[in-house]
């Protein structure tokens, strides 16, 4: 059994996860469908995508998507983004008030969209922002406030210590580190040495983040780098099963059985249909392509079973395509989906 299996679950605040692995906020990914699944797959908690920080602009289709939490169960969180305090702590305020349970401040985008607006990662360069931000948001709501942010702007600048350090003194009640730095996005190995430094530094939880696509690596990081979670974001993408696993190995020292045949076909239909009830038909047909994409994993025909699924413009001939890829339950079709 791994040395991390008797520890208890982290707390934010007065939310007592009932696991040690989270859902990390992906943009374009983590919609209400995804984090729906994840959570019945074992996710002990799920972050929403980013929402811009500027209420303003909540009218779009994109955002009211972003920000639509309905028939979730909590703690509900929800990821804001933005360079400026004051327009950080009304969106805290509004998103307590929409039924957010924590709010999460984003200091982790490496996208030049995000960073070119002075958010994200970009923030990490100038502490004194990312201290009157904290502080400001802290005060706005009486949810609790969390942190994800990265080892630092670049090799040179590895300052994340120091800001685990500023998000504890301000009231920051959890801290999510991914172990590269913002000049990395996500390229290279993700490096744990800093995460290991920080949860020491530290006594709020600390969430490793970075490169865990497995059972048996969730367990070491949590060991290496004494984190209280880890937090699970690309090793997710098509393989939602992943949560349970990763608790079932930390609990037990053993490895879950693979998901069936029977259970991968429900798992895609079912994400399938949310997919198409919450976009409708016409954008959930398109952001159904990388879904599915994904769950189709390594396989040697993928390329060309993603470039079918790609061309079909219809949630009926998606239905189709995903019944006749498991037509049969001995059927090599059904062998490498989800391979990671």
């Amino acid at each position: 059994m791994p040395a991390s299996a008797c520890v208890e679950p982290p707390a934010i605040g007065p939310y007592r996860l009932p696991n040690r692995v989270i859902l990390a906020p992906m943009a374009g990914v983590t919609d209400r469908p995804f984090r729906q699944l994840c959570r019945k797959l074992g996710a002990g908690l799920v972050v929403s995508e980013m929402v811009i920080a500027d209420p303003s602009l909540w009218h779009t289709r994109k955002s009211r998507a972003r920000l639509d939490h309905r028939g979730e169960p909590g703690p509900r969180s929800v990821q804001i983004a933005g360079g400026d305090p004051e327009m950080l702590a009304d969106a805290a305020r509004q998103s307590a008030a929409r039924g957010a349970q924590i709010v999460d401040i984003n200091m982790g985008c490496p996208a030049k969209k995000v960073c070119n607006k002075a958010a994200g990662s970009a923030l990490l360069r100038d502490e004194r922002l990312v201290a009157e931000i904290l502080e400001a948001v802290v005060a706005a709501v009486d949810i609790p406030v969390t942190l994800k942010i990265r080892t630092g702007w670049c090799a040179d600048s590895n300052n994340g210590v120091r800001v685990a350090r500023i998000a504890e003194q301000t009231g920051i009640q959890a801290l999510a580190v991914h172990g590269r730095t913002r000049e990395q996005r996500y390229t290279g190995c993700a490096e744990y040495d800093t995460i290991a430094a920080i949860k020491a530094a530290v006594t709020i939880p600390v969430f490793a983040n970075g490169d865990i696509t497995s059972p048996e690596k969730a367990a070491e990081v949590l060991v290496y780098t004494g984190a209280d979670a880890v937090m699970i974001g690309r090793g997710a993408q098509g393989n939602p099963w992943i949560f349970r696993q990763i608790d079932h190995y930390l609990r037990t020292g053993r490895i879950l059985a693979e998901p069936s045949g029977a259970e991968r076909r429900t798992v895609m239909q079912g994400h399938l249909e949310a997919l198409h009830a919450f976009y409708g038909d016409h954008m959930g047909v398109r952001i159904a392509r990388k879904h599915i994409g994904w769950y189709l994993g390594t396989r040697e025909d993928a390329k060309r079973l993603r470039a079918s699924f790609n061309a079909l413009e219809s949630p009926d001939a998606q239905r189709h395509f995903v019944d006749e890829l498991f037509r049969q339950a001995d059927s090599p079709a059904t062998n490498g989906i989800n391979a990671a």
